[in-house]
């Protein structure tokens, strides 16, 4: 368990030396925040090692702030380098001090952009880039992300489950990238031995949370679409699907203001941030998941989920 009044790890070592090591895969700035900056930030400030992986620099993300929309220009170059920036103060106001884009300093994945189909699902745009994350051939950003896992030996391994959360692309990509990658990295290679990461964890949101404490208003719901018929996005799951529930509620000043940091496509407010279909979200400072590597250990909570993303790792 961490002591969140000491910054310590359960063996009571100060922060930064107490050896769990967190490896988290994302798909463009912004994400990371929004679905895991709590527990990014407890982690931090408990002791632990966390990397975040970026897989593209949301080159093509929708912009916000009209005193920005110039950014949009050039967007490969411009942009591209505003959003680094702007995750790179996240990062900081989460104290994560590694992070990565993948394949860096070899070569550069650009966000895939997305469309909107009539009925307001998710979906490809029609004419993508060549260099787009998504149309990347899975094993080559695979065995960039295999490196890195090979180089960290990281205990836990965080990224989206198969649907990619809503259904962009790239996040659908990021998670075949990272199963493909773990499974990789079991065999020695580019970064060095081989390893076994023992847990790995899908981001999910029980659905009882997304309809209580949400409200079953579809029009102010986002995770309730407007149109019954088209299915919740995929990140929503029943809550016997979910095993672990981490309270990051004491690093929620520093979610937000990491969240705030996204200016290009966030705005934050009185406990509450809206993108760019302007519904306001509650800032959560409890995040969930879903084990699907390794087993849960206690201690549980009342519901019956894990507290410790490390629990059980000897």
């Amino acid at each position: 368990m961490i002591d969140e009044a000491t910054g310590a790890g359960s063996g009571g070592t100060p922060r930064g030396q107490d050896g769990r090591r967190l490896l988290l895969v994302h798909a463009h700035p912004d994400d990371e925040t929004i679905t895991t900056g709590a527990t990014m930030a407890l982690y931090a400030a408990a002791g632990a090692a966390v990397t975040l992986v970026t897989c593209t620099r949301g080159e093509h993300g929708e912009i916000i702030p009209e005193e920005l929309a110039a950014l949009a220009a050039d967007r490969d170059d411009t942009l591209g380098a505003h959003r680094a920036g702007e995750l790179a103060a996240a990062m900081a106001a989460l104290d994560v001090r590694d992070h990565r884009f993948l394949g860096e300093g070899r070569r550069v994945y650009r966000d895939s952009g997305m469309a909107y189909a009539p009925d307001g699902r998710v979906v490809p745009v029609p004419d993508p880039r060549p260099e787009a994350f998504a149309l990347a051939p899975v094993g080559e950003p695979a065995a960039d992300l295999a490196e890195v896992v090979r180089e960290l030996r990281p205990h836990v391994v965080i990224t989206y489950e198969p649907g990619g959360g809503y259904g962009h692309p790239d996040h659908v990509r990021a998670h075949e990238v990272t199963m493909l990658a773990v499974e990789q990295a079991e065999r020695s290679g580019a970064g060095g031995e081989g390893w076994q990461v023992p847990k790995v964890y899908w981001i999910v949101l029980p659905e009882s949370i997304a309809r209580d404490a949400l409200g079953t208003d579809r029009a102010a719901n986002p995770f309730l679409p407007v149109d019954p018929s088209v299915p919740v996005p995929s990140m929503v799951v029943p809550d016997r699907e979910v095993t672990t529930r981490i309270d990051g509620s004491p690093r929620l000043a520093a979610k937000t203001a990491a969240l705030g940091a996204h200016a290009t496509q966030v705005q934050v407010r009185d406990g509450y941030f809206a993108l760019t279909n302007g519904i306001g979200q509650p800032l959560f400072g409890v995040e969930y998941f879903r084990l699907v590597r390794g087993r849960p250990a206690g201690p549980f909570d009342s519901s019956g989920y894990e507290t410790d993303l490390f629990a059980g790792i000897a």
